[in-house]
């Protein structure tokens, strides 16, 4: 029982740290993770159930990430230095999948290919459209934002996709877009463009690999959902 207990007296393989460094940071909880983040907690309260309340308070472990600065500061616990904290954390992480996917090799890892994108497109407030294109070996050319939107929709123009595929001679593409909602339920409009997209590219030999759809949680696929 760890009613009163600090996280220090707790078996060792419970303890955020220690668990993360024995089984992975994938094997943590959301609270647990956030909890190795905050390192205290507050008077009554260990790291994690502050965590805990963090995450019930914000709705979310990605709308905390989201927060702006005024919203994040009002958490318990919380402040100007950890936000400073978090944002650099932020663009830490999304260095380091740039770095990742810009080093000339063939992408071999759908996971490391989702948390790239999601580390670029996370966070708008407003629907972004954006294709990665590839060459012949899978090797990526470059990662392009082609079409802003309002909160719900983005227009895409399958003729102006295959224009920059052909400018950056590309032999494949994987397109992504965000839902600022949070849903990552592909919609109708979204399975058309892409059957749009897929008919106009095919037409230069393009390949689409995938369609990525960036909202809570794991992003949607389309490839692994059989709609490609």
């Amino acid at each position: 029982m760890k009613l009163n207990m600090s996280i220090k007296d707790w078996p060792a393989e419970e303890r955020p740290r220690e668990k993360l460094l024995i089984k992975g940071s994938e094997a943590l909880s959301d609270a647990e993770l956030l909890a190795i983040f905050l390192r205290t907690g507050i008077a009554g309260k260990s790291a994690v159930d502050l965590a805990r309340d963090l995450l019930d308070e914000f709705g979310s472990l990605q709308a905390l990430l989201d927060a702006d600065q005024i919203y994040f500061c009002q958490g318990k616990g919380l402040g100007t230095a950890k936000y400073a904290q978090l944002q650099a954390v932020l663009e830490m992480a999304k260095r380091h999948f740039v770095e990742i996917l810009q080093r000339g090799d063939a992408l071999s890892n759908p996971q490391e290919t989702r948390a790239y994108l999601t580390a670029q497109l996370r966070g708008y407030t407003y629907e972004v459209f954006a294709c990665l294109f590839l060459d012949n070996q899978h090797r990526v050319i470059v990662l392009e934002e082609l079409f802003r939107g309002t909160i719900d929709r983005a227009s895409v123009y399958p003729r102006e996709v295959a224009k920059r595929a052909l400018f950056h001679n590309a032999a494949a593409v994987i397109f992504a877009h965000n839902h600022p909602s949070g849903d990552n339920e592909p919609s109708q409009a979204d399975k058309q463009i892409t059957d749009k997209l897929k008919l106009s590219l095919n037409l230069f030999d393009i390949r689409v690999l995938d369609h990525f759809i960036i909202g809570d949680g794991q992003p949607y696929s389309f490839a692994e959902n059989g709609l490609l």
